[in-house]
């Protein structure tokens, strides 16, 4: 079993903290900032095991081991 550094984005969002794993599009929730990035942790942890069992694994692989990541936050006037 391989181990990979992913990112976590976590906001709240009517009274819930939505959690969003971003190299490979994976969501959860929690009550908490904690429970949202434990759901999420889950919730990856499914994906990759559900994309290794389908031979889906290399297709996403270069997301799984980029070595570099940017994250910026900008400000929108809409």
């Amino acid at each position: 079993m391989e181990k990979y550094s992913l990112s976590a984005t976590i906001w709240e969002e009517d009274g819930v903290y939505v959690s969003v794993c971003p190299e490979i599009d994976v969501a959860s929730c929690g009550d908490t900032p904690g429970e949202a990035l434990a759901n999420l942790k889950e919730a990856v942890s499914l994906y990759l095991e559900n994309a290794r069992e389908l031979g889906m694994l290399e297709e996403i692989r270069p997301a799984l081991t980029a070595t570099l990541r940017f994250q910026a936050t900008i400000e929108i006037n809409a």
